[in-house]
């Protein structure tokens, strides 16, 4: 399965709305092991997004992450603006002279973020979120529930990387915020295949 341009349009608006929805939620989960600000940054980001795409319409998909990227570099502040905006960036590179399945292009996702973050799965980052879905993509198993399970699997987890890893065990019990954003950008990929 390939994401066309107008799914991924979709896509992105989705998360977008979800983003600005979730600002002040996004906030009180930061509070708890960060700065208190990711719900702040994303929401930055997403207006960015929109401003970005209202001033020109992307004419491909490479185009589409692309802007996105950039939107997300230069406007969220933190770790989250490299981290979304090296995989969008990488995403926006893999489908560039050909569009390619969708495990593969969320894994290049994936390895976008491990590579500039250095950091893998169980370190209680976004990475928690990104790897699962991209393995359920592999197996045609993407929805909601999958989702909720790849994100809640970061409550019990002890950070350590990020700003988080500062609390050591205190940072258990609470849900990465990176990854709850990550996974409203899931949920929206789930929405765009028609999984409601």
């Amino acid at each position: 399965m390939k994401l066309e341009l107008e799914q991924s349009q979709k896509w992105v608006e989705l998360f977008v709305q979800k983003l600005e929805t979730n600002k002040a939620y996004l906030n009180e989960l930061d509070t708890a092991i960060g700065d208190g600000d990711h719900g702040t940054n994303m929401d930055r980001g997403a207006k960015a997004i929109t401003e970005s795409l209202s001033k020109k319409t992307p004419n491909t998909v490479s185009d589409l992450y692309k802007a996105v990227a950039f939107a997300m570099i230069q406007k969220v502040g933190g770790a989250s603006g490299p981290l979304y905006g090296t995989a969008f960036l990488d995403m926006s590179k893999a489908v560039k002279t050909e569009n390619i399945e969708l495990s593969d292009l969320i894994q290049v996702g994936s390895d976008g973020i491990k590579r500039r973050g250095e950091s893998d799965v169980k370190m209680k980052t976004m990475i928690d979120v990104w790897q699962p879905i991209a393995d359920d993509l592999k197996s045609n198993k993407l929805d909601k529930a999958n989702v909720d399970t790849a994100l809640n699997s970061t409550k019990d987890m002890v950070a350590t990387k990020g700003r988080a890893s500062y609390l050591e065990e205190k940072s258990k019990g609470h849900l990465d915020p990176g990854s709850q954003s990550s996974a409203y950008l899931f949920e929206s990929l789930v929405d765009v295949l028609g999984d409601n």
